[in-house]
């Protein structure tokens, strides 16, 4: 089926050791996702994993071939969802203040790596 395919391919490149991995991220069963290669999965599954996978049940469904997020900035370097990290790609606010000041400090502790 195109779902398990195509979910098989973004997790390959999403570096995912397995689908096991990528069932688990998406807290589903482990091995429900291989049972897709001959049935087709439940619209709450599939959502689960396209969450996972940062792409569209749409996609995984064979019925876009872009597996971008619409309205979702391109990815242009590492994100936070590259690190495994919940905060969409964007620092939480509570966060900013205590990423300024480490940044701060480490200009103190390092005036010269100003001048690169």
């Amino acid at each position: 089926m195109i779902a398990y395919e195509r979910i098989k391919k973004l997790a390959k490149e999403q570096h995912f050791s397995n689908l096991q991995a990528v069932a688990e991220k998406s807290g589903i069963a482990k091995n429900l996702i291989y049972s897709w290669k001959k049935k087709q999965p439940t619209n709450d599954s599939l959502k689960a994993v396209a969450i996972a996978l940062h792409t569209t049940t749409d996609y995984l469904n064979g019925l876009t071939d872009n597996p971008d997020i619409p309205g979702k900035p391109e990815k242009h370097g590492l994100t936070w969802q590259d690190l495994d990290m919940p905060y969409g790609g964007e620092i939480p606010d509570e966060l900013k203040g205590m990423y300024r000041a480490l940044a701060e400090q480490y200009v103190k502790d390092h005036p010269d790596s100003l001048k690169k």
